[in-house]
């Protein structure tokens, strides 16, 4: 049976993400809220939550899992940033998208893309993924919370604790967070290449 944190969306109580991040901590699966919808994170080092995770989701090995990481900073230790892409980095973080990079060894394998060796990366402007992030001290290993078969992310805390009750150790109740996607951007060559237009504008990465 999960837990049920309530907590509030833009002054998160830090005894309770304190909580939340030790039950990350101790191998845990959690539904936290982001600013483009509700997503499944866990430990970075965790291979049996990672493995709940793609169960939950039903994913295959080829599935990119994101990064989801405190700033720009903690974004460069775990991808390869040039200046162009530092550029665009600094004007679009925090906010809605997800990035493609290629990966520093501080990367699990399992989590990189097989043959480009890159990996996704984002930097949420949520007050509560932002509080858990801080905790915690490192990036948590994300994926947005679509269940097999659906087109749209779950959106209501109380529906998502009755289909995961028995699935995961925590679900946060951070109020409605929205149910678009990030826009997803591949960084990893030269040109800039758009990959899902979702909540983030476009436009900076379009010539």
């Amino acid at each position: 049976m999960s837990q049920f944190f309530q907590i509030h969306p833009e002054n998160p109580q830090a005894r309770l993400v304190r909580e939340a991040v030790d039950i990350i901590r101790a191998g845990g699966v959690v539904v936290y809220p982001t600013d483009s919808a509700y997503a499944l994170g866990c430990h970075i080092g965790d291979k049996s939550a990672l493995d709940r995770i793609r169960r939950i989701r039903k994913l295959d090995a080829r599935h990119n899992f994101t990064l989801v990481c405190r700033d720009l900073s903690e974004i460069a230790s775990y991808a390869k940033v040039d200046n162009a892409a530092y550029r665009l980095l600094k004007h679009s973080t925090p906010g809605p998208y997800t990035f493609i990079l290629r990966a520093t060894s501080e990367v699990p394998k399992r989590l990189m893309h097989p043959k480009r060796k890159t990996v996704g990366l984002r930097v949420p402007e949520n007050p509560i993924a932002l509080a858990l992030l801080a905790d915690l001290g490192e990036p948590l290993m994300s994926v947005t919370l679509i269940m097999p078969g659906e087109e749209y992310p779950l959106i209501d805390p109380y529906d998502i604790r009755q289909v995961l009750e028995h699935d995961v150790d925590l679900v946060i109740d951070g109020g409605y967070c929205g149910m678009e996607a990030t826009t997803v951007v591949d960084l990893a060559d030269e040109v800039p290449m758009v990959l899902r237009a979702g909540k983030g504008d476009t436009a900076p990465f379009e010539n």
